[in-house]
């Protein structure tokens, strides 16, 4: 049972691995694609999951609640007989190597409610777009055929 629950420790620093990659590689897709006019970027979905993902944090962050997948992935650690830097695999340690630092927890503070700030920024000025807003309608000059 032990293997089992340092199995879902794993799990959980990779899909914690992920999600940071969602909230900062969705951020520069966002501020890349704004200034490249991609229309990628202003997909309805992916612009209001962002947003979440991000404000979420942002909101942890300022009311001092610690991440739910760092203290779930600490019980199961526990649970597993391990400690939480020690007898971890490549892709963990890789993960946790890529995520965690050691500043103080101000910095951390201060950099996640900095970044949900930029978000909530960049989100008026480069808002998401539906499909039927993006099609061209009969009245405009892109849908009329010229002969």
């Amino acid at each position: 049972m032990k293997a089992f629950y340092g199995l879902l420790a794993d799990l959980l620093v990779v899909i914690h691995l992920f999600y940071v990659m969602f909230a900062v590689g969705g951020e520069v897709f966002i501020l890349l694609g704004a200034i490249l006019r991609w229309k990628g970027i202003r997909g309805p979905l992916f612009r209001i999951g962002h947003l979440v993902a991000v404000g979420l944090v942002a909101v942890e962050a300022a009311l001092g609640i610690d991440c739910p997948l760092t203290l779930w992935e600490y019980e199961f650690r526990q649970l597993a007989g391990q400690g939480v830097d020690q007898n971890l695999s490549f892709i963990p340690r890789l993960a946790r190597l890529i995520i965690f630092y050691n500043f103080p927890n101000w910095v951390f503070t201060l950099m996640h409610i900095a970044f949900g700030l930029l978000v909530v920024h960049v989100y008026p000025h480069s808002p998401p777009v539906s499909q039927k807003e993006n099609e061209p309608t009969a009245a405009s000059p892109t849908a009329t055929k010229q002969t």
